[in-house]
């Protein structure tokens, strides 16, 4: 039986990754992100490759929106036995500085996304007495980070509530964990290493153990194996995949 997960942010970044190496896998692929024209190309590269994938846009903060893709992909794919939640923003800002509206809309989507994503799919697992749950969570939620006050403390509401739904759902044969990465190169880091606000890739791979920053690859090889029966003994974890970052 071809299992089916959903990826949320799945048109670019990591969670583009995370939907390349999922299908590479043999999962049956809903890539889900609020780039609709990014979501279904990669549902087509996917697809160009051998595998089955359909895309749609949706706003994760939106119930009404997660819920009808979520329905659509069920229809298409088939119940849905696993979810990664990688839909993020991310906003810089001095604390100070950040205005009600600007705090909202950041835990809108980060924090509150990730709610309306996993109860939207929750009850085909339980159904099935089998799941996994994947949230991407961040390094920055466990240290701090200047300037991301909104973004850390989303994040560490998702450390949170994955501990939570782990507990919780033990019993009917879900597993919930986290990935929390350090740096990695995607199109978001880019962008605000050309508007200055971070550094060139190799000044930043300095300040990690490795050298390096991590790549989308990094984290989808991480997430592919949490959603494995191999880990069916591993929940409730948050697998710090940041290059050796000591997060106490």
């Amino acid at each position: 039986m071809t299992r089916v997960a959903v990826v949320t942010g799945g048109a670019s970044g990591i969670g583009r990754a995370i939907s390349t190496r999922l299908a590479d896998e043999g999962y049956a692929v809903a890539v889900l992100d609020v780039n609709g024209e990014g979501a279904e190309l990669v549902a087509k590269e996917l697809s160009a490759a051998g595998g089955k994938a359909v895309g749609y846009q949706v706003d994760v903060s939106d119930r009404a929106q997660v819920d009808h893709a979520i329905e659509k992909a069920r229809g298409e794919l088939g119940p849905i036995g696993v979810l990664v939640s990688s839909a993020a923003v991310a906003v810089q800002e001095p604390f100070a500085e950040i205005t009600p509206e600007s705090w909202n809309r950041v835990l809108a989507i980060n924090l509150t996304g990730t709610f309306n994503c996993v109860q939207s799919v929750i009850h085909d697992m339980v159904d099935a007495q089998w799941g996994r749950i994947v949230l991407i969570s961040s390094v920055s939620a466990q240290t701090g980070a200047p300037s991301l006050a909104a973004y850390s403390a989303s994040k560490g509401g998702v450390i949170a509530l994955t501990r939570t739904l782990a507990l919780e759902y033990a019993s009917s044969g879900l597993t919930v964990n986290s990935i929390a990465p350090s740096a990695i190169d995607t199109p978001a880091l880019r962008k605000k290493q050309e508007a200055g606000i971070l550094p060139p890739s190799d000044v930043l791979g300095k300040g990690l153990p490795v050298g390096r920053i991590g790549t989308g690859e990094d984290i989808a090889a991480s997430c592919a194996f949490l959603c494995s029966d191999q880990a069916s003994f591993i929940t409730g974890q948050i697998m710090g995949v940041n290059g050796g970052t000591f997060t106490g």
